[in-house]
């Protein structure tokens, strides 16, 4: 008792040793989102004074639903980039399932309910591929999704023709999430509630289950962790394919925001969701983040760029001011991860 009281002194003092700047660094290691969320509100703030309209309930229902999308594949990423791995192919898979889906049901060719789970399946299953490839060819995630990166992006204008489908011609289920409601005046969609709910079940199953915990032991170290009994590879075989699944939502809520399927959707999704993860706090060298930092670091990608766009700045200026964001982001992630107990 006496040791563990001692024990205990002694970390209080070193703790007072701390400079300030070393203990913002603590916590920012302890909680990597609270970063995130001090720039979004500055964010919010800055674009408030600069544009008087932004923080309106008509701006706020347009940020959400462009928000969503890319919310959606930030999760999959997260999960992927926990694990010390990159997927460069997520718009690709995202692409290709819902071109799939709008295909398939297009004109009443299929009903659909079935053209959706065929959507979901197939991108399931290249989340799968891509995790094979990983865990099985022992193939580096980048080289890997960058390679499936085209060959999705090809199959789905080969399949689709380069053809978009309107909604019009498409069946009530897939156009659903596009479908509105107001909340404190405040128009959102049924596409932002089904993100939410991804967020709060994956954030469950990270948090709260062994598998999750199996998930931050091998993007901490893979070795160390098979080493203490945990089967590295089909667990990363699970956070791909898992991944895949959630890309496949992401489709669905993108026929809903588009209001149509088009093979040049989201063009710039995958850098938009690496930029999410980096931003929200989850560490490029795995074993570290939260989803709550995803949403905020969403969040921000899609304020950045709504609110320059509010002001008229041009798109080349928006993608500058992105890149600046990534590289400053890394730059804080290494710094943290440089903590002294």
């Amino acid at each position: 008792m006496a040791a563990t009281t001692t024990s205990a002194a002694a970390a209080e003092f070193a703790r007072r040793q701390h400079s300030p700047l070393q203990r913002v660094q603590h916590q920012l290691h302890g909680r990597p989102w609270l970063s995130p969320l001090f720039l979004l509100f500055v964010a919010f703030l800055a674009f408030f004074i600069a544009t008087p309209t932004f923080l309106t309930a008509n701006s706020m229902g347009i940020l959400l639903q462009q928000t969503a999308v890319v919310a959606a594949l930030a999760v999959g990423q997260t999960l992927v980039i926990l694990t010390a791995g990159i997927d460069l192919s997520v718009g690709a898979i995202m692409v290709l399932s819902m071109m799939v889906m709008a295909s398939l049901s297009r004109d009443g060719g299929m009903p659909g309910i079935l053209a959706l789970l065929i959507g979901i399946v197939l991108a399931t299953a290249a989340g799968a591929l891509n995790g094979f490839l990983v865990t099985r060819i022992n193939l580096p995630p980048f080289i890997v999704t960058l390679g499936t990166l085209s060959i999705f992006t090809a199959i789905a204008l080969l399949y689709s023709g380069g053809e978009s489908i309107q909604a019009n011609h498409l069946p009530d289920l897939l156009n659903f999430l596009g479908d509105g409601f107001s909340l404190f005046g405040i128009s959102l969609t049924w596409g932002i509630v089904v993100v939410i709910l991804i967020y709060l079940v994956v954030g469950f199953v990270l948090a709260q289950t062994a598998w999750g915990r199996y998930v931050y032991a091998v993007g901490d170290d893979r070795e160390s962790a098979r080493l203490s009994g945990v089967a590295s590879k089909r667990v990363l075989l699970a956070v791909y394919t898992l991944a895949g699944f959630i890309y496949g939502l992401a489709a669905w809520v993108l026929i809903g925001r588009a209001g149509a399927a088009t093979p040049n959707a989201v063009p710039d999704a995958n850098l938009q969701s690496i930029t999410a993860v980096v931003i929200g706090g989850t560490s490029l060298f795995g074993g570290r983040g939260r989803l709550i930092g995803t949403a905020i670091g969403a969040l921000i990608v899609q304020t950045l760029q709504f609110g320059l766009s509010q002001m008229g700045v041009d798109q080349q200026w928006r993608v500058l001011a992105t890149g600046i964001l990534v590289i400053v982001a890394v730059a804080v992630d290494q710094w943290i991860r440089k903590v002294k107990a």
